[in-house]
């Protein structure tokens, strides 16, 4: 369920963000990198929802102990 409103939520501020732009273009060409990167970043987040790992991870195994010197 918390992923669900995650992904709807940056599905939302993606569309606000380019809806924004064509509402109102940026001025200039690094004004519209600058938008750039969040807007990838929400789209990312929108379509593939937060990341987590399918395979649980493993935890390492415990350091095997050294033999005593001279034994």
């Amino acid at each position: 369920m918390n992923a669900l409103i995650l992904r709807l939520v940056c599905g939302l501020l993606f569309s606000v963000l380019v809806l924004g732009a064509i509402v109102k273009p940026p001025d200039n060409f690094s004004q519209g990198l600058g938008m750039l990167l969040p807007a990838t970043m929400l789209l990312g987040v929108a379509l593939k929802g937060p990341r987590r790992s399918i395979i649980p991870k493993r935890s390492a195994p415990a350091p095997k102990a050294a033999p005593p010197p001279g034994g």
